[in-house]
């Protein structure tokens, strides 16, 4: 291929996949679309980024472990979920390699030996990437929530596509939590799931819909902190003026929720 697509990913919650729900069934629909995405390019993937929405500093951070631990960074689950393995090598070069890419762009950027993988990276890439094969590094998030520096970040790591780099944003396009869980009503998932699934297919207007996202319908009723949304603006911004597809749809408890694939 000339270049990789990239996708914005949910990952559900905690670790999600690997319990019994009830009711039953809940999370499995986006465990078999997280299990098949990037299945028409194994065979390309020479490395991967992701972006989670669970990794957020002051300065961005990129892991440059040869072998990154986990962080099982949620709480209140079974036992068996803080078992969960998944040793997939790290990818110092190009952690470097995309350390100078941002710095270059404007984007203060730093290694960060000591961090491992979070469960925004390890919990979906069980399902998607299970062999643990395929060298990963992760980028932080911006502590800004900036959507313009996220853009940015993307438009930076864009060139790797070429070299074979898989470019995955790891979040939710519905993120209130307190709903989810039942505590309280789900408000405008819908209306923001249609306003945010027509601004990715807009080649044109996608950068600008992305910067003013906080205006959309419900915007901050489904993402009161944006942290979930964000990783979307680096894959789009790394897919700039390129077709967009929904990849995936469901409903899940109440919400309604998206993935994307650029290019």
């Amino acid at each position: 291929m000339d270049k990789l697509p990239t996708f914005y990913i949910p990952h559900g919650g905690g670790p999600c996949f690997f319990m019994d729900w009830n009711p039953a069934g809940t999370w499995d629909g986006m465990a078999r679309y997280l299990a098949s995405f990037a299945d028409d390019y194994r065979s390309d993937i020479k490395a991967i980024i992701v972006i989670s929405a669970h990794w957020e500093s002051q300065t961005i951070k990129v892991t440059g472990s040869r072998q990154p631990d986990l962080i099982y960074d949620y709480h209140g689950f079974p036992a068996h979920t803080y078992e969960l393995k998944w040793p997939a090598p790290g990818a110092p070069e190009l952690a470097r390699q995309a350390v100078d890419m941002l710095s270059a762009g404007g984007i203060t950027a730093e290694l960060d030996r000591q961090r491992g993988y979070d469960h925004g990276v390890f919990i979906p890439f069980l399902l998607a990437f299970e062999q643990a094969d395929i060298p990963t590094i992760q980028i932080s998030l911006s502590a800004d929530l900036s959507p313009e520096t996220h853009l940015q970040m993307g438009k930076l790591l864009a060139p790797l596509r070429k070299e074979g780099v898989l470019i995955v944003g790891s979040g939710m396009s519905y993120h209130d939590v307190g709903a989810l869980m039942g505590r309280k009503e789900v408000a405008g998932a819908a209306e923001f799931d249609t306003w945010l699934s027509e601004s990715m297919l807009d080649i044109k207007g996608r950068e600008t819909h992305l910067a003013g996202w906080a205006d959309a319908p419900f915007a901050r009723a489904c993402h009161p902190r944006e942290e979930h949304l964000l990783p979307l603006h680096i894959v789009a911004g790394a897919a700039m003026g390129e077709k967009a597809e929904r990849s995936y749809h469901e409903n899940v408890m109440g919400a309604a929720i998206s993935a994307f694939k650029f290019g």
